[in-house]
């Protein structure tokens, strides 16, 4: 097989199973260091002392020049297995929050904006972090003006890419932006990302006050909870949800199915009470890199095991409707 294609396939499969970003990043250093060259310099034992080229990378390319699928690549493969869902899956037309290398993904936009393409999506959000999440490399101000141009230039050919952000949600309820910025930014995900472990009332109250934000389309990771992976777990945030999903039924904030593994938010018990309570939902990937995009089938299967109303859920919708309910309160 095309020893390019192996490796950014490996890249792509290591990144869907949350491997450590070094590993990803090897085999896409290495899909850099090869594209374009011959087959002869391919072939050529020389290759091995090129930059970005390790023993991994390179029996991979040496297993594909020989008409093989690579061992790695056919082991990640396998290991791959479907996890249900796939018929509204099938109906997902795109996802509203995904991050770049401007904050704290592992590659540049046009490589996320090909991976979405690849899936099929008609649109995609890219929602870099805000400025309070430094450990993050989250976006000033100035930062997310320039990334807002370069945006605005992915699209055609049936794909949009939206600017967005995933906006910090401060202590008191506040968005960490200005709010110029907000306004003009196609979609806007909030979410807590500190004192997670913050009393009932005060956190209820911040969670309200951004749910009933009219610059917020989405509540991203509701209780911030981990429960598997190299982070270790994390107890979910303690708040009166009812009271969060009743200010976003009411918003039309649409409570998001966030499809990473290791945050499986919110627990089945509470998108029971947000369906109860008439919500909106955006099944979103949250992806840090392009294999990660691929994790809306488990979204998909949470929200399908657990009966979500289809025609509640935005990101089933056609950019165009999505775009009228974006701009409800703009």
């Amino acid at each position: 097989m095309n020893p390019l294609d192996a490796l950014t396939e490996i890249a792509y499969l290591l990144e869907r199973e949350r491997s450590s970003r070094y590993k990803s990043k090897a085999f896409r250093t290495a899909a850099a260091a090869i594209e374009g060259l011959s087959d002869a310099e391919l072939r050529d034992p020389a290759l091995r002392r090129r930059a970005g080229i390790g023993d991994s990378t390179y029996a991979v390319i040496t297993q594909a020049l020989a008409g093989e699928v690579p061992e790695r690549l056919a082991t990640l493969r396998a290991e791959a297995a479907p996890v249900g869902g796939a018929e509204l899956r099938a109906r997902l037309r795109g996802d509203l929050h995904s991050h770049s290398d401007w904050s704290d993904g592992l590659t540049p936009i046009e490589a996320m904006v090909d991976a979405a393409r690849g899936l099929g999506h008609e649109y995609l959000a890219l929602t870099d972090h805000s400025p309070r999440l430094t450990v993050a490399n989250g976006l000033s101000p100035e930062r997310l003006r320039a990334q807002m141009e370069i945006v605005r230039g992915h699209r055609g050919d049936g794909f949009t890419l939206l600017t967005g952000i995933e906006v910090d949600i401060l202590d008191d309820g506040a968005l960490d932006q200005e709010d110029e910025l907000l306004h003009a930014l196609d979609v806007v995900v909030a979410s807590a990302h500190s004192k997670l472990r913050m009393d009932r009332a005060p956190m209820t109250k911040r969670l309200v006050a951004a749910a009933g934000d009219p610059r917020v389309d989405v509540l991203g990771h509701v209780t911030g909870r981990l429960v598997e992976g190299a982070r270790g777990t994390r107890p979910p945030s303690e708040f009166d949800a009812a009271a969060v999903f009743a200010a976003c039924a009411e918003s039309g904030v649409a409570v998001e199915i966030n499809s990473r593994p290791e945050r499986q938010d919110p627990p089945d018990e509470l998108l029971v009470m947000a369906i109860e309570a008439g919500c909106l939902f955006s099944i979103d990937s949250d992806a840090h890199a392009p294999g990660q995009l691929s994790l809306l089938d488990h979204g998909a299967a949470r929200a399908e095991a657990l009966g979500v109303p289809v025609d509640r859920i935005v990101t089933t919708w056609p950019l165009e409707k999505l775009r009228e309910w974006l701009e409800r309160t703009r």
